[in-house]
């Protein structure tokens, strides 16, 4: 079979996978990041369908192959485009699910709408399965590197066009898929002009012509849609790319004043501002400056100017330089030395250039450096030392307090970055983090039980003595410091805090009665929590408090993770007296996730094939077939979900790590079932049971070898340029990925050689398996890390030969007899 009749394989499976990332980019901007779980979840429910389908259908869709291929690549193109636009016109909003039981059915109409592209794109693949039965390994190679070229195509793409662009892109990718396969019909001319005059009509007629984030269907809970509520309130200047879509608002009417954590006692009227919204929320301001610093005085009277009484002309670094608030603070502050760290090119451009003079060109100044890196790297590599790390507050209160970040994995504030940035600290150096305050307080008694256990893992007996902690109205901000604090540091703490009326929650020497004097709350949590946290019985009161408040790692990076089952009951009877906002909504709606898959996958995908099931006929074990390949799918994801998380830290960027993963994981992967017949004959001497067996193995012991290798070499790289890092994250996935590849096909052959009609079974029952681990996975990250979702894919690949293997003996005793 030549390999221009596969070409259309390739074509439809890039085209799918590049919808899968998009729509993670779409739905960020909707609604929220948790989404990414969700699509991966869709995704593959639409590819399980598609194998039930498959198997209903298939002699006849056999016999007409070009055709039907060719129609559903097609379909594939017009629903890419029609389903996410009736997702986004869906009345649902994932927030009111905590009050609103009735938005679950919204839920489970997004999902309907969104698998069906998924579902067109993997009929074709299953077609192409059943067929060429001979040539299963180079159909799943063009398969699977297909998807990885289209995994990681969009996301280069998104540097350089909208989101609305490329959605136009993937949906013609899918008609000239479409084009192609007709061409093995009588009637392909007629087809392909066909399958390209729909292309036409979708993307001229069914897309508005250039989708933003201002759009109406944005949730209306995101900073920009209430921001864009106020009268004369309009967008100026809007950048996009896969890091996010930048937007800047004017508000001349009701002026914007962004000072988090600003006194009571400040009299001074911040300057003109812009807003600057990321995905619609995490906000940042511009300020207007003419380079007087009497005209930012203000910022010397919120929380995290602390830092400033302590030191003097500090050299200091700002993780996440925004729109440069936490530089003019320093310069107003007389810092001597400014390096501020920021993640996203677009936000640069806007700072530097774009609005260079209305912010007063600060970042041309001799004394700041502008660097485009991600935080957590350029701490972990930088060769200079600093006075002063100081962590500004970029996300937005709403998201903070609707937890909307739960399942968001962040490496900014684990116990092995405080590490890192107490690492290039002078000797008598700060770190300045500051968050948002909540009641009753989780994220701030998180982050301090984080520092301790970072300073205690540095060797640090007393480490109440290198913490302070204060707060506003709406703020909190922490000081870790390098050396202890002496008494001339405490009583600035005390003098600083006393003039802006800010709540001192902890400092050495402090007592009960300094505590609760401003901003009374009927309790004051956060000192009572400290005391907990530095004294005898912390493990305790970890383990009693209704939040989760144990230490983030590397290994966990859920800092804004609270959620405990135990308080739900509780939670839930307090959501209709105005307690919804402590339910941290992300988990929750991961978990009926989850449930709804499992809902769908058995009426979409198991319970139509076991209405066939007599088809089969008894001379096949269906049992151990059928577990070969949940165990197969389940094992896969799992790995792959777990790395997605793991490469955040490396590559910077959720959507980094899924594109680059994905795409290394699938087109590896294909690689892998390219060479399986090979390797089947080479190594296991012709026998499938035995090459899986060795195949298993080495997955085994690379798996093993990842789990502690990866730290120490993305420790050692974190410096590196991102198309470096990229190439880098290729090659460590290519050889577990390549071995990867090679049970599944070599499973199908094994079993195709005994019932043909068992192979949509497989295609289902693996689909199946992968529909529930994508969400599975998640969850299991965030109570066992990935260290043990990794070990739990490596014993299901390891028992999965055993199924066949006892399955083979067998079928051949019953032959032979």
């Amino acid at each position: 079979m030549r390999a221009g009749r596969l070409l259309p394989v390739g074509l439809i499976s890039a085209a799918t996978l590049a919808h899968e990332v998009l729509l993670m980019r779409l739905l960020s901007i909707i609604q929220w990041h948790q989404f990414a779980y969700m699509i991966i979840s869709i995704a593959l429910l639409g590819f399980g369908a598609s194998g039930t389908f498959v198997a209903l259908a298939r002699r006849p869709l056999v016999q007409r192959y070009p055709a039907a291929f060719a129609a559903s690549a097609a379909l594939f193109g017009i629903t890419a485009v029609a389903s996410f636009a009736g997702a986004e016109r869906l009345p649902f909003n994932a927030l009111e699910i905590v009050w609103n039981p009735g938005q679950l059915g919204w839920l489970a109409a997004s999902y309907a709408l969104l698998i069906l592209p998924f579902f067109f794109g993997a009929t074709c693949i299953g077609l192409a399965f059943s067929r060429h039965p001979g040539q299963i390994g180079r159909v799943y190679a063009f398969d699977l590197v297909g998807a990885g070229i289209g995994a990681l195509g969009i996301v280069g793409l998104l540097f350089l066009v909208f989101p609305s662009a490329a959605l136009r892109f993937v949906a013609a990718l899918g008609f000239a898929a479409a084009a192609l396969a007709a061409k093995g019909t009588a009637r392909h001319r007629r087809l392909a002009a066909g399958s390209l005059g729909l292309a036409a009509a979708v993307i001229a007629v069914w897309l508005p012509p250039s989708f933003t984030a201002t759009g109406p269907h944005m949730s209306e809970y995101k900073g920009l849609r209430m921001a864009l509520e106020v009268p004369n309130a309009r967008v100026i200047e809007e950048r996009s790319s896969p890091l996010g879509l930048l937007t800047v608002v004017e508000s001349p009417t009701v002026p914007f004043r962004y000072a988090p954590g600003l006194s009571l006692a400040n009299v001074q009227e911040p300057p003109a501002q812009l807003a600057v919204f990321s995905d619609g929320d995490s906000i940042t301001a511009m300020s207007a400056y003419g380079g007087d610093p009497a005209t930012v005085a203000y910022l010397d009277r919120t929380t995290a100017a602390l830092p400033y009484r302590l030191l003097a002309r500090p050299r200091m670094l700002v993780l996440g330089a925004g729109g440069g608030e936490q530089v003019l603070l320093a310069l107003s502050a007389g810092a001597d030395i400014v390096d501020a760290v920021e993640v996203n090119p677009q936000m640069i451009d806007l700072t530097r250039n774009r609005f260079a003079s209305f912010v007063g060109g600060i970042f041309s100044r001799p004394n700041v450096k502008l660097h485009l890196a991600e935080a957590r790297a350029f701490a972990a590599t930088t060769g200079e030392r600093y006075d002063l790390i100081q962590m500004p507050l970029l996300d937005s209160f709403s998201a903070a307090a609707a937890g909307v970040q739960s399942m968001h994995e962040n490496y900014t504030y684990t116990v092995e970055a405080l590490r890192d940035y107490l690492a290039v600290l002078r000797p008598d150096g700060v770190v300045a983090i500051t968050r948002w305050l909540r009641v009753p307080p989780r994220d701030i008694l998180k982050l301090f039980a984080t520092a301790i256990a970072a300073l205690e893992a540095d060797g640090v007996s007393q480490p109440g003595r290198h913490l302070a902690l204060i707060r506003s109205w709406n703020t909190a901000t922490l000081i870790v410091a390098k050396s202890p604090f002496t008494g001339e540091d405490v009583a600035a703490i005390r003098g600083f805090a006393g003039e802006n009326f800010f709540d001192i929650s902890w400092v050495p020497g402090i007592s009960a009665t300094d505590v609760n004097l401003y901003n009374q709350l009927d309790q004051e949590y956060l000192y009572e929590g400290a005391l907990a946290l530095l004294g005898p019985e912390r493990a305790d009161f970890t383990e009693r408090y209704k939040f989760d408040i144990a230490p983030a790692t590397d290994n966990r990076p859920y800092f804004f993770d609270f959620f405990r089952w135990r308080a739900l009951p509780e939670l839930l009877t307090l959501r209709t007296q105005g307690g919804a906002a402590m339910l941290d909504w992300g988990y929750l709606i991961l978990v009926t996730t989850l449930a709804q898959a499992a809902i769908l996958s058995a009426v979409l995908i198991l319970l139509p094939l076991w209405l066939r099931r007599r088809a089969l006929g008894k001379a096949v074990p269906r049992l151990r077939f059928g577990l070969y390949f949940l165990a197969l799918g389940l094992a896969f994801l799992f790995i792959e979900i777990a790395f997605i998380q793991r490469f955040m830290l490396f590559l910077g960027h959720p959507l980094y790590a899924v594109a680059v993963v994905l795409a290394g994981f699938l087109a590896f992967a294909g690689l892998g079932s390219a060479v399986a017949a090979r390797w089947m004959a080479a190594v296991g001497g012709g026998s499938a049971v035995r090459a899986i067996t060795l195949a298993v193995v080495v997955i085994a012991f690379l798996a093993g070898t990842y789990l502690l290798a990866l730290p120490l070499i993305f420790e050692r790289l974190l410096a590196l340029p991102d198309a470096a890092k990229i190439a880098i994250a290729l090659l460590l996935i290519a050889p577990l990925a390549v071995f990867m590849g090679m049970p599944f096909p070599l499973g199908l052959g094994h079993v195709g050689a005994r019932s043909q009609e068992f192979l949509p079974w497989a295609w289902g029952i693996n689909g199946c398996a992968s529909v529930l681990s994508a969400i599975l996975a998640a969850l299991l990250a965030m109570h066992v890390g990935f260290t043990g979702v990794v070990t739990i894919a490596t014993i299901l690949y390891l028992a999965a030969p055993a199924l066949l293997a006892g399955s083979r003996d067998r079928y051949d005793r019953r032959m032979s007899g």
